[in-house]
């Protein structure tokens, strides 16, 4: 019984941390570049560093911050939107139910199709001009439909 307890601390005793330490070494090359090695290098000015009084990397990630963004100036859109609400509320009404209107069309079906301004006959939206065209009424609901 005594001989399992001199084993046990035996194994604990070389499980320990500071039997696997080791002796590192850092330098700095002509170009300014650090180096870390086991082993010294020849005629180099070194420092001395232990693997135990390293202190490890924290594993996994952190989540960017999200910069604070500076007080951008406005567009010419922004700009003519302010004054469409100060001054006339019910336009303003109007073109966010518009809006608000168009986009719900615009989600909703795929196959769209609109007057050709040049020849007068009807075509069909493409998926690039219908993702432009939410994107847009999208904005002016944004501009307009002040909460």
């Amino acid at each position: 019984m005594i001989w399992k307890s001199y084993y046990t601390l035996l194994f604990i005793a070389l499980m320990s941390p500071t039997v696997f330490a080791t002796t590192i070494y850092k330098w700095v090359d002509e170009k300014g570049v650090p180096h870390y090695s086991q082993e010294m290098p020849p005629e180099k000015q070194t420092e001395k560093l232990y693997s135990e009084d390293l202190e490890p990397k924290k594993v996994g990630s952190v989540a960017p911050k999200m910069a604070t963004p500076a007080e951008a100036e406005k567009t010419e859109l922004e700009v003519a939107a302010a004054e469409i609400n100060r001054k006339d509320k019910e336009q303003a009404k109007m073109i966010c139910d518009s809006a608000k209107h168009q986009l719900n069309v615009l989600e909703t079906h795929t196959r769209l199709t609109r007057k050709n301004e040049q020849s007068g006959e009807m075509e069909r939206m493409t998926e690039e001009e219908r993702q432009a065209q939410i994107a847009s009424q999208k904005e002016r609901i944004r501009l307009f439909c002040v909460k």
